[in-house]
């Protein structure tokens, strides 16, 4: 269920929404959410200074009753620079 309420909050934010796939990991503290979005569409995921990410993580962590969960964001542009 977070996994889908944050997969639709992200489609809402980038410009190719097709590419967005979130994908939930077990972890041994909490919950793992990892977003993986177009590489154009990375910074607009984040936000300046981190304000999307951190508003993405309040939203969620309020969906979550409590529970402890992180959201990932991952850099998926493999180009070398």
């Amino acid at each position: 269920m977070l996994a889908d309420a944050l997969e639709h909050l992200v489609r809402g934010i980038v410009d190719s929404p097709d590419d967005v796939d979130v994908r939930p990991k077990s972890g041994r503290r909490a919950e793992t959410l990892e977003v993986r979005v177009h590489p154009d569409d990375l910074g607009r995921v984040i936000g300046r200074q981190g304000r999307t990410a951190k508003a993405l993580r309040t939203v969620i962590g309020a969906l979550a009753d409590g529970g402890p969960v992180r959201i990932d964001v991952v850099d998926t542009d493999r180009r070398t620079r």
